[in-house]
């Protein structure tokens, strides 16, 4: 069994329980994901010594950063960032490029088909880019006409493609046989 399957088989439950909670409360709740942090760390630790462990610490960071500048702009919330986190010292720094590339391609699509039926509102995906690209847009009218934060077609649920963006990273590294502890 390769390294990449260890950590899947290891991290599913976790994630699953993580997809539920994001999907029907739109939380992911702290007593999961600081847990899963720890024991990613901790995990590493005593399998490949400090070095192992510093380098899931290191992939945890990245992912932190990755996503600190939406959270900061309420385009995430604070669980996203935590379960990132966690992720990123679960997988390690050396898996952290493809699981970033994995994970943002499983958040779009993961939108669009909520878009596609019905699940999501598109309104503040369509403010955001006016401000962003039209530079005669009124944002004060455009933010006084979004929907309430608190509006469940407002959030999607990024535990799902966070959850979806590991299991395609590891699932490859896997098939393509690559391993490593690291």
């Amino acid at each position: 069994m390769t390294t990449s399957l260890a950590i899947l088989l290891a991290l599913a439950p976790a994630l699953a329980v993580l997809c539920y909670t994001d999907c029907k409360l739109r939380r992911l709740p702290n007593a999961i994901t600081i847990p899963l942090a720890a024991a990613a760390l901790v995990w590493r630790l005593g399998y490949g010594g400090v070095e192992l462990a510093l380098l899931g610490l290191g992939g945890g960071l990245v992912c932190f950063l990755f996503l600190l500048i939406p959270v900061l702009m309420k385009g995430v919330g604070g669980g996203d960032l935590k379960m990132f986190f966690a992720v990123g010292c679960a997988i390690g720094l050396k898996r952290v490029a493809g699981f970033l590339l994995c994970t943002s391609i499983a958040g779009v699509i993961l939108a669009i088909v909520m878009i596609c039926i019905g699940l999501a509102d598109t309104r503040r995906l369509k403010h955001y880019a006016n401000c962003v690209f039209n530079p005669k847009y009124d944002r004060k009218a455009g933010r006084e006409s979004l929907p309430p934060a608190s509006d469940e077609r407002v959030r999607v649920p990024y535990g799902v493609a966070i959850s979806l963006g590991t299991v395609f990273t590891l699932v490859i590294e896997t098939l393509l046989v690559r391993g490593g502890a690291q």
